[in-house]
């Protein structure tokens, strides 16, 4: 059906455009009835729906229909799959529409900043570029179903503490290299239906009134279409809000708010266009939904069959010396509470009510081996005696022990952030005395976001299970067992403690956050620091193990306007199936800028039989080389060499090679008194001006020839002079007698164009 939506606009009543801009509750938009203007329900829904029955609140989880808890973004990144993301959101599109719900609120692509963020097990990775990719996928899964996604929170959400009021302070290129991408990808890759902008501020702007950020970056720049939702309760002034792009306010706030913009619009200082633009926006997607309702079944059982599949391509194998997989026949002991009542999601809004839940114990085969001790408590941290002996005692009579640690609920969570990066300290305590029992142990973790392992040098095996969803227990023991072999890489670094973290020493501020350490977050830092990590980025073991070879390049010369093709074999040199996650980071050897030593700017999930080679394909862009230039407020690549760097991680790199890309824009320029001779003698356009200053500066600092060198001479070195006349401002021609200043500054004026 097509509507002509701006006529139905023009029979609206002020009153009826004002409160369109606002929910009628909680949960719903404002309908109109005599226009037929239907009123539509949204719903929590990045890893699942949390959809609230009537009257029931922002965090009433008691009051959520039961459903499927997919795993939560921490876990599902990890599987660096497109695909399988993609199937993701077709799911929760289904469910959507099963459940007539006509916009899911998600995916979160905040990047992890810090390790304590409360929120992070809602968030994909710390890298840009990955986040991107797996929202993109998600969101056309979602959407192919005519459901809207709200990608949030838009933008450097990056911390729990002070989030509704707390600015942001980070510089434009921080910004566009690592909190801007992911929104801006799956902008341009998925158009969301929608966009949930933050509650804090960035730069002292509240990010519900920015016009910087909600139109000119996000709709005139990236090309977004659909509308601006408040976070609940982010609306700090209404008609600000309104004029810089943000479109709806949610939840209700009882007609507060509609009466200041019908005001604004009688009194002139609110455009009624601008009111008319927001309600447009919004009715082209309650209606994108309501003309495109489908017949679905909620299909739980089916659901549940997926969310296994994805906690088992996601969960990352971190250690295995040889200890996994394990046999039917091994007498294994199972110890701690997560083994019988594992933490699957986090807390918080995006809570899941879910209609089953599978336990590692409950989901191996019947023929297996084990006996379990509680150890200590799932919920608190509590060393318990009896508990600890009866554990000690089981793990003595077994061959292996697996230990099912992690981070109770109260320890993250939406509201707050974390403290620290432990683990409760009952669970470390234990783990240790089992270790001087038994050589054999095993560790599966529990956990939203990286934790600090003190005993891992100690162990033989380690499973990050992270947040599996509601069919977690079912993964891990295939993965623990061999029915499946693991495949997912961490999309975060995992360092060996906390104060190792680049934003350790700002992270968690009240009033003004400073983004002191740049675009360095994550791997970025770590590997630039050359700093030992317990697990890096892109990191995961299998069952069995890949070779690479032949790395090929279409091109080895290039311009901005080119695509570079890129292709490398992958053989699966073990003996079983498994599936490896090919990963292309580039290096920018230019010296142009400072930069990370490498970015990820591709990867691909491969599936090989043993011995099976196949082919791995990526495409890069004038982009995948760039870095954003404030100076003219774009990305730019400068002249130069470019490393292409093929690997399993961030830092096991198994294949190189280079590519010179030929840059066609010119960096602006300004040349003044104290600009640099070594600046000037680097730019083709003003190198010709300075070349004579530079040949009579090299005599002043000439080191003495070697005949008549003295004892003290050898302070005086070549090296020393080609830095001494680079460093040399250009104001230092006048006072060594080069030239007079009238000259000087008529030579500026010339260099400058005028």
């Amino acid at each position: 059906m097509k509507r002509n939506i701006k006529e139905l606009i023009s029979q609206m009543t002020l009153e009826e455009k004002a409160g369109m801009c606002s929910g009628l509750d909680f949960w719903h938009l404002k309908g109109v009835e005599r226009l037929v203007i239907p009123s539509v329900m949204v719903s929590d829904g990045p890893h699942g729906l949390r959809k609230q029955e009537e009257g029931g609140d922002h965090l009433g989880i008691n009051d959520s229909i039961k459903a499927v808890c997919f795993p939560p973004a921490v876990l599902s990144a990890c599987s660096f799959d497109r695909d399988l993301m993609h199937e993701f959101g077709d799911a929760i599109g289904r469910e959507a529409q099963a459940n007539d719900l006509s916009v899911v609120l998600g995916p979160a692509v905040n990047i992890k900043r810090s390790p304590l963020c409360g929120r992070n097990f809602e968030y994909y990775s710390e890298d840009p570029y990955l986040a991107g990719e797996t929202a993109a996928a998600f969101i056309n899964g979602v959407q192919e179903h005519h459901v809207g996604t709200s990608i949030k929170h838009f933008a450097a959400n990056n911390q729990e503490f002070n989030r509704m009021s707390c600015s942001s302070d980070a510089d434009e290129r921080t910004l566009r290299e690592i909190y801007f991408p992911a929104f801006e990808t799956a902008v341009k890759k998925a158009q969301p239906y929608t966009v949930m902008c933050s509650y804090n501020r960035i730069n002292g702007t509240f990010a519900s009134e920015n016009p910087w950020l909600l139109t000119e970056v996000l709709r005139d720049e990236w090309g977004f279409k659909g509308y601006v939702m408040s976070d609940w309760g982010a609306v700090n002034e209404r008609v600000p809000g309104l004029k810089a792009g943000l479109e709806l306010e949610m939840p209700s706030s009882g007609g507060v708010y509609d009466k200041e913009i019908i005001a604004a619009v009688k009194d002139g200082s609110l455009d009624e266009a601008i009111l008319d633009q927001a309600v447009e926006r919004i009715l082209n997607i309650v209606f994108e939904y309501t003309d495109h309702r489908e017949t679905q079944e909620f299909t739980l059982e089916a659901d549940h069959a997926l969310a296994k599949k994805i906690a088992t391509e996601s969960m990352v194998l971190l250690k295995n010396d040889s200890v996994l997989p394990l046999k039917e026949t091994e007498k294994v002991a199972f110890i701690g509470e997560f083994a019988k009542k594992p933490r699957f999601q986090g807390g918080g809004s995006s809570h899941i009510n879910s209609f089953r839940i599978s336990n590692v114990i409950d989901s191996i085969s019947p023929d297996a081996t084990v006996r379990y001790a509680k150890g200590f408590s799932a919920d608190d941290d509590v060393y318990d005696e009896t508990l600890a002996k009866e554990a000690l005692e089981t793990a003595k009579c077994a061959d292996k022990v697996v230990v099912f640690a992690g981070l109770p609920d109260s320890f993250e969570s939406e509201g707050y952030d974390r403290s620290h990066m432990c683990l409760p300290g009952c669970q470390n305590r234990l783990i240790e005395e089992i270790l001087s029992v038994q050589s054999e142990v095993i560790i599966v973790l529990h956990n939203g976001s990286p934790v600090e392992m003190p005993w891992l040098s100690k162990v033989k095996g380690v499973l990050e299970a992270y947040l599996g969803g509601q069919a977690v227990g079912e993964a891990v023991a295939d993965l623990l067992y061999g029915r499946a072999c693991p495949c997912g890489k961490l999309a975060e670094s995992m360092p060996y403690k906390l104060s190792d973290n680049p934003s350790h020493l700002s992270f968690g501020d009240g009033e003004n956050v400073r983004y002191q350490e740049g675009i360095f977050v994550g791997y970025r830092y770590y590997d630039a620091k050359e700093m030992p990590v317990a697990f890096p980025f892109g990191y995961g073991l299998s069952y069995t193990t890949f070779a690479y070879d032949h790395l090929r390049m279409d091109k080895s010369d290039i311009t901005n306007s080119d695509m570079v093709k890129v292709s490398v074999d992958v053989t699966n040199t073990g003996d079983v199936e498994g599936k490896e996650i090919v990963q292309l980071y580039v290096g920018d050897l230019t010296d142009a800028a400072r930069r990370p030593v490498r970015e990820l700017k591709g990867y691909e999930k491969v599936s090989l039989l043993p011995g099976e080679t196949k082919t791995v394909n990526f495409t890069l862009d004038y982009r995948s080389f760039a870095w954003y230039n404030e100076a003219i407020h774009d990305w730019y690549a400068a002249s130069g060499d470019y490393e292409i760097l093929i690997g399993a991680s961030s830092r096991d790199l198994r294949l190189s090679g280079k590519i010179h890309l030929t840059s066609q824009r010119t960096l602006p320029y300004k040349v003044h008194m104290n600009t640099t001779l070594g600046e000037l003698l680097t730019d083709q356009r003003t190198a010709g001006y300075v070349e004579d200053f530079k040949k009579k500066l090299s005599t002043i600092f000439a080191a003495p020839s070697a005949d008549g060198r003295r004892d003290e001479d050898v302070a005086i070195t070549e090296e020393m002079n080609t830095a001494m006349v680079a460093c040399m401002p250009l104001r230092n021609v006048v006072s060594y007698g080069f030239c007079s200043k009238e000259e000087l500054l008529e030579m500026i004026d010339k260099m400058n164009g005028r």
